[in-house]
């Protein structure tokens, strides 16, 4: 008889890791969920960008000439979202990101009241505070699960059509809200629009949207068993496997010329897109151009940059993420600049799809270049510090064009300093940024050149 043990002969169990493929196919159902959620956290913030900036000084009592006071509800919008999706990247790495997509979801439930009920303006601050809160949690986690369950090479992919989903329902809500503003009234048609998307968003992600963290910590280890396929990642190096959340806020911040040039250009895109929030529809409406048609063309800016980012974020996965955010940042300066050099509703509507495209090529392709370099441990924490500075450009922008807009009595100078800010910004991604695509090579440096030869 043979003394051979006979569970030596089993094959040894799968490790639980196994389970958690990554790939937008084998995950197709809760890729198309995540999707959804992030068309409903765009239909919220969608709603403000065309009724409440023309209507604030009818219905709330700001001076039309006091663009500071415009701005302060972007500021507190801003400030709040930028530090809330620094604190949701790191905190979904602890208590998952289903949890905290649902909070981003309670936390919205107080907007529409607060709009609706507003006897001034600083009610509408308060009600943007709950909408940073908002979009902090619930926009963010829809991006990190998505780069959870997705390959390394498919992730411009995967942030193209979040960000079309999410930004195609922004340009839808302002086209929509223009229109039931129209028939039944500014505050009744932001209440009853803003009621039924959350509770839609909300209960959708009680019941069909799952638990992405284990994909995220099954790829960890794959990477650490040295079992991962396909094309390896260029992991930024300079920290821990597992850092603190300060190490992974300083090194993105500021200590890799990487991630500081996208976080840079983070800042830029957000300046411009709150230019074209609050100061492009009031632009608009002093030209003469009335509520509905304001809503088509700031509609067209956000559904054209929605619906792109379904070419521009796989277009980035064959030739890199570098090219397509230099050309984008370059592409919404021109656009900007031509709003000025412009003039008639087509001539604006032409200008429009020309910054959504611009938005498109650079938008996805931050998001995804970020995540290319990210260790799966401290990725969600590297996206939050990048969302945070990217937000933030939110609250920095309206400081600074209010300002600028306050000192001048006039908003041109708003419009011009947005488009150089911008050019700069894509030649500081120019010079300093790496290509971080896996499949790519980065570009080496002159010192690096030198040493070879």
């Amino acid at each position: 008889m043979s003394n051979a043990n006979p569970a030596s002969s089993m094959t040894a169990p799968a490790s639980p890791h196994d389970r958690y493929v990554q790939g937008i196919r084998i995950n197709l159902g809760q890729f198309i969920w995540q999707a959804v959620q992030v068309m409903f956290v765009g239909l919220v913030i969608g709603m403000e960008r065309n009724v409440l900036p023309v209507v604030a000084s009818a219905d709330f009592g700001v001076p039309k000439t006091s663009f500071l006071y415009l701005m302060s509800f972007v500021i507190s919008f801003g400030v709040v979202k930028g530090a809330l999706n620094f604190i949701a990247g790191r905190l979904s790495e602890r208590i998952g990101r289903k949890t905290v997509l649902v909070l981003g979801w309670l936390a919205a439930l107080p907007i529409p009241l607060l709009i609706d009920f507003a006897p001034n303006w600083w009610w509408i601050v308060a009600a943007n505070l709950f909408l940073g809160i908002n979009q902090g949690f619930a926009w963010s986690m829809t991006v990190t699960s998505k780069v959870d369950i997705t390959r390394p090479e498919q992730r411009g992919l995967a942030t193209g059509i979040n960000e079309f989903a999410g930004y195609a329902a922004v340009g839808l809500a302002g086209i929509v809200t223009g229109y039931l503003s129209h028939l039944y009234g500014p505050r009744a048609a932001l209440l009853g629009f803003a009621l039924v998307v959350i509770a839609l968003g909300l209960v959708t992600a009680i019941l069909f949207v799952h638990e992405t963290l284990p994909w995220a910590r099954a790829e960890s280890h794959r990477h650490a068993t040295d079992q991962h396929m396909g094309p390896k990642p260029r992991f930024a190096r300079g920290l821990s496997d597992h850092p603190t959340a300060r190490q992974v806020f300083l090194f993105v911040s500021f200590q890799h010329p990487t991630f500081s040039a996208l976080c840079g250009a983070g800042v830029a895109n957000k300046v411009a897109d709150t230019l074209l929030w609050v100061l492009f529809p009031l632009y608009l409406h002093q030209q003469g151009l009335s509520l509905v048609q304001i809503g088509w063309v700031t509609g067209v800016y956000g559904l054209v940059w929605g619906a792109s980012q379904l070419w521009t974020g796989p277009l980035s996965d064959r030739i890199g993420r570098k090219k397509p955010v230099v050309a984008g940042l370059w592409l919404l300066g021109a656009g900007i600049a031509g709003v000025m050099l412009a003039h008639g509703i087509a001539a604006w509507l032409l200008a429009a799809a020309a910054m959504g495209v611009g938005m498109a090529l650079l938008y996805p392709n931050l998001i995804a270049a970020v995540a290319d370099i990210s260790h799966p441990n401290w990725r969600s924490s590297s996206l939050g510090t990048y969302r945070y500075w990217r937000d933030t450009g939110y609250a920095l922008g309206a400081l600074a064009l209010g300002l600028i807009a306050q000192a001048k009595g006039d908003m041109a100078p708003a419009f011009w300093f947005t488009a150089a800010l911008l050019v700069l910004s894509g030649g500081w991604v120019l010079l300093r940024a790496e290509e971080t695509h896996p499949r790519l090579p980065p570009r080496r440096r002159p010192e690096a050149v030198r040493a070879s030869m």
